[in-house]
């Protein structure tokens, strides 16, 4: 469906598309054993550059939430019909995400059900009422019971874990309040890697949910009158006070974890959101000086074309990583071998260290994307939901 470049902010889509194309870096590295520390999840407590893409994703949602609400508002539309319209959408996200979770086996009875999409898709059916029906005071009042309510399950209430041990706020692995609520209501639909929980388990998208209704509050920042000088400051401050908040809160309360989006992840990770994307606002969108904003344009322009495909990118490069393992091809000594692995042999026979074939085969990846993502851009083509 064609849409006019001028109804956008296209710094949001270029932070958006960064945040895409990190995703598709991070998830489709060449060789799993061989990976920059960076581009993997932290172990358990701390962070990566991996650990951002997630929050600042979920932050765009929000601010994009916003946009939208306005945008149909001043059209006419009910607050109802929109957010029943955002419950359509995020029902087409699960949907999405959970048929890639099918891939390969199509076996009901095991599929996992969480994933990235369809957390994604019931942080949208969460926010959209609070985002729709309340001011800014009331989302940032949500923001607070939510958290407060996240943080009070997590520390003190005392649950069995895998092996019927009873304990409060133990924040190990399969042995905190998200892993047994996981465990009760999903039971073998959870990762197969981890089996007792799931990173993107039920109890840990409340924090989630807050880090998309943050970024409703900058939406509603950026709609609020005032100079875009004002508003790049103020998201700047913003992040800055978020980051020193999420830092205290990893001493004294819980740790940065993005397994368990921990309180301290989501308001750490919300601090670094709006500092990013208020360079790309100030560059793109808010700089009073037209060459600036020209050459900043073309330089983000790749960020730009992500942004504007960028579930469905993120959505198929989900899917085609998916189909490389499972086209398979006979070996002459007996067994098969994946398409992925017959097009990663080239690369790790080049003179480089395995870790830098793996991340060569990533950008590589990514590059694939982009060059579709390039060419529906240039007919147009947008996918939306």
């Amino acid at each position: 469906m064609p849409r006019s470049a001028a109804e956008r902010l296209v710094s949001l889509d270029a932070f958006r598309g960064f945040a895409i194309a990190g995703m598709v870096l991070v998830n489709n590295a060449g060789d799993w054993e061989h990976v920059y520390r960076q581009l993997d999840h932290a172990e358990w407590n701390g962070w990566t550059f991996t650990d951002w893409v997630f929050p600042f994703f979920l932050f765009v949602c929000g601010v994009a939430m916003v946009i939208s609400l306005e945008r149909r508002r001043a059209a006419g539309e009910g607050r109802a019909a929109v957010v029943r319209q955002l419950a359509r959408r995020a029902a087409i996200i699960f949907a999405i995400g959970l048929v890639l979770n099918l891939i390969p086996a199509f076996d009901l009875a095991t599929v996992r059900i969480p994933g990235v999409l369809q957390r994604i898709a019931l942080c949208i059916v969460i926010a959209a009422p609070i985002v729709v029906y309340g001011d800014w005071r009331r989302q940032a009042g949500w923001i607070v019971a939510l958290l407060a309510a996240y943080t009070g399950l997590m520390l003190f209430v005392p649950v069995p874990d895998a092996q019927g041990q009873v304990a409060a706020g133990v924040l190990e692995p399969g042995r905190d309040v998200g892993a047994f609520v996981d465990r009760m209501v999903l039971g073998g639909h959870l990762w197969s890697r981890t089996k007792t929980w799931d990173p993107e388990g039920l109890v840990s998208t409340l924090p989630a949910v807050c880090s998309l209704l943050f970024g409703a509050l900058a939406g509603r920042w950026l709609g609020a009158a005032g100079t875009p000088a004002r508003k790049t400051v103020g998201m700047l401050l913003a992040g800055l006070a978020c980051l020193g908040l999420g830092a205290l809160l990893d001493v004294v309360l819980m740790p940065i974890n993005k397994n368990l989006w921990t309180t301290s992840y989501c308001i750490f990770m919300t601090g670094w959101a709006p500092l990013l994307f208020a360079a790309f606002f100030w560059l793109i969108d808010g700089s009073g000086s037209p060459a600036l904003r020209d050459r900043s344009r073309r330089l983000l322009q790749p960020f730009t074309i992500y942004g504007m495909n960028a579930l469905f990118i993120f959505a198929l490069s989900g899917l085609v990583a998916r189909l490389l393992l499972m086209v398979r091809f006979a070996q002459e000594g007996g067994g098969t071998v994946s398409l992925k692995a017959l097009l990663y042999a080239p690369l790790k026979a080049l003179p480089l260290a395995p870790v830098d074939a793996s991340l060569l085969y990533a950008i590589l990846f990514n590059a694939a994307m982009f060059a579709l993502a390039w060419w529906m851009w240039r007919k147009r083509w947008f996918v939306t939901v």
